[in-house]
C-alpha cells in the first residue's frame, strides 16, 4: 500500500506541476494578444521624422524628389507608411509630375505607392497649359511610370474639368483612359 500511495502521490504532485507550469505559461491575457492579432512589441522598427530624399539618373538628370512629414517602417511586412508625401517626378525633364496625398503605402522596394486621402497629381506643361487630377485614392507604379485608381477621379486642364470613376494614367505618354461614369466640360477656343 505504501508503494501504491507514494506512486499516487508523485503521479498527483507531476498533475499539479503541469498545471501551475501551464497556467504560468498561458496566462489569459497572453492568450488574448495572440488571438486578437496585437502584438506585445512595436512592429515599427524605425521612421523618420522630416524625411527628404532625391534620387538622380544614370546622366545626372534629377529623376525625383520626394519629402514626408513622417515615414514609418514595419519590420514584419517591409512597407513603409508616410505620411504627407510630396513627390516631384522629374523624369529627367524641366516638367515635373507634382504627385502629393495625405497619407502613402509603399510596398517592398518602392515597387508600388499606394496614395491614400486628398490625392492631388498636378502638371504644367512646355507651354504653361496646368493638368490637375484629384482623388480620394490612387496607386501608382513608380517604375512603369503609370498610376490607377476605381475611385472618382477629377482631372482639371486649361480647357476644361472631366469627373470619372476610375482611371488608368501612363505618365511618360501623357495619356489618361478614363473607366466609366465620364463627364466633362470643355471650351472651344
Amino acid at each position: 500500500m505504501n508503494g501504491k500511495l507514494r506512486n499516487y502521490l508523485i503521479g498527483l504532485l507531476v498533475v499539479a506541476l503541469l498545471t501551475a507550469v501551464g497556467y504560468w505559461n498561458v496566462r489569459p491575457e497572453s492568450f488574448m494578444e495572440k488571438n486578437t492579432g496585437k502584438e506585445s512589441e512595436n512592429p515599427i522598427d524605425f521612421y523618420v521624422v522630416g524625411a527628404s530624399t532625391q534620387q538622380f539618373q544614370a546622366d545626372g538628370k534629377l529623376h525625383y524628389e520626394m519629402t514626408a512629414s513622417k515615414l514609418e517602417h514595419l519590420k514584419a511586412s517591409d512597407v513603409t507608411l508616410l505620411e504627407k508625401p510630396d513627390l516631384n517626378l522629374y523624369r529627367g525633364t524641366q516638367y515635373p509630375w507634382h504627385v502629393r496625398s495625405d497619407k502613402g503605402e509603399v510596398a517592398p522596394e518602392g515597387k508600388q505607392v499606394e496614395l491614400i486621402d486628398n490625392v492631388r497629381v498636378a502638371r504644367t506643361d512646355a507651354k504653361g497649359r496646368p493638368t490637375v487630377i484629384t482623388s480620394s485614392r490612387m496607386t501608382v507604379f513608380p517604375d512603369e511610370e503609370y498610376a490607377q485608381t476605381r475611385q472618382a477621379v477629377r482631372i482639371e486642364a486649361a480647357n476644361g474639368v472631366t469627373t470619372a470613376q476610375g482611371m488608368k494614367a501612363y505618365m511618360n505618354d501623357g495619356k489618361i483612359n478614363l473607366l466609366s461614369n465620364v463627364r466633362g466640360q470643355h471650351e472651344v477656343r
